[in-house]
């Protein structure tokens, strides 16, 4: 029997494969397009999920086990001055703030699921269907195609990431630092953002590092052997785990915030054909927050709402059905990104009145209660299931 796709997804990465799981648990057709496969063990990614995230993908059955996932059980900020932020579990009533996932895991976890739904098919490229959803991420060449234009302000920051074992156990801790280096070439201080997040289960003592820092920095820290690199960073983060040694290579990417002019539309020159973007492809939020990929599965929450909820005669290409998913989710992104934005820029400003100011800003916080409260629960996320999907 011939197959004949309702939904055309663009992009198999986490966004993609969870939208097309959903989808087909409600018996719509989704021809899934295939993406080349990274090179086992080149993926250092770990991502901070909440547990809206987390509801969502233990429905589909998809949520990795420990040592895979790991609780974070606290978050400790500390400022360029002596400024300092604590989150707790206990302090908002639950047992984890988030969980740390390991990429590769997760999408292994997905990939698994997609081959035993008997509503999806695996195509190697695009084929036409009522609705096409752009899940390619924020290099995404469908969304150039579509003449969609992308929004982007570029930090001048790079990410650094990678993997490394440490001495002491990361005790289910969070860290991040906000300071300042001597990058050579340039006349003054660059700011930089170091993030340590627990990997490896409870009890572990492995660390995923994202180390946003100005591209000569970054270029510099790239070229460093492995015990080189671990004993810099192991500086930089007043040796809080003791010894570093690195597991895995070294990734590093410039950084930015970006958002589609328009997240639907109508496909050029195809009859009632229809598109959306979703997750990266549509947005992408400096990585201060850990919150990318929650942002992204929300999108797919939401879209997968609006078509549930559809009046029985509207077609999936029908565009005002689909600017109510534009519209719910455009607020929440642009909140996200201003939070994030403003972060990054207020820690980067270097006169000493900034640095004053945005230290007795965090420590003030801190001490704040319900202020402090309310944002942990944003953070934290509803859990989805509570949702009608």
């Amino acid at each position: 029997m011939a197959f004949h796709p309702d939904i055309c997804i663009r992009g198999s990465g986490i966004v993609g494969r969870t939208l097309a799981l959903l989808l087909a648990r409600e018996k719509w057709n989704v021809a899934l397009v295939e993406a080349p496969a990274l090179p086992s063990g080149s993926d250092v990614r770990a991502y901070s999920l909440n547990g809206a995230a987390m509801a969502l993908l233990q429905e589909l059955r998809c949520w990795p086990d420990s040592p895979d996932v790991t609780p974070v059980h606290q978050m400790q900020i500390w400022g360029d001055q002596g400024g300092q932020l604590n989150f707790g579990a206990k302090d908002q009533g639950v047992t984890e703030l988030n969980w740390m996932v390991d990429v590769p895991a997760l999408e292994k976890r997905l990939a698994q699921a997609v081959q035993f739904q008997p509503h999806i098919e695996l195509v190697t490229a695009p084929v036409s269907a009522p609705l096409t959803v752009v899940c390619e991420g924020r290099a995404s060449q469908t969304r150039a195609e579509l003449g969609v234009a992308f929004d982007i302000t570029r930090y001048e920051q790079h990410a650094v990431a990678t993997r490394l074992s440490c001495e002491l156990p990361h005790q289910g801790v969070a860290r991040q630092w906000f300071s300042w280096s001597t990058v050579p070439g340039l006349s003054q201080a660059q700011a930089e953002i170091l993030a340590l997040l627990p990997l490896g289960g409870e009890g572990g003592s492995e660390v995923a590092l994202v180390w946003s820092v100005h591209p000569l920095r970054a270029q510099a820290l790239m070229t460093l052997t492995p015990e080189a690199f671990a004993a810099e960073l192991s500086q930089a983060c007043a040796w809080t785990l003791g010894r570093m040694t690195t597991t895995a290579p070294r990734a590093v990417w410039p950084l930015q915030l970006a958002r589609a002019e328009r997240w639907t539309g109508p496909m050029p020159g195809a009859e009632k054909q229809s598109f959306a973007l979703a997750g990266d492809a549509a947005h992408t939020l400096h990585p201060l927050a850990g919150q990318g990929l929650n942002v992204g599965l929300a999108d797919v929450a939401e879209l997968v709402r609006v078509i549930q909820g559809k009046e029985f005669w509207r077609p999936l290409n029908d565009l005002k059905l689909l600017r109510r998913y534009e519209r719910a989710r455009q607020a929440d992104v642009i909140a996200m990104g201003c939070v994030t934005d403003g972060l990054q820029r207020l820690f980067a400003q270097p006169h000493p009145l900034w640095q004053n100011l945005r230290n007795w800003g965090l420590s003030g916080f801190d001490r704040s209660g319900p202020l402090k409260n309310w944002m942990a629960q944003q953070a934290m996320g509803t859990p989805m299931k509570e949702k009608t999907l």
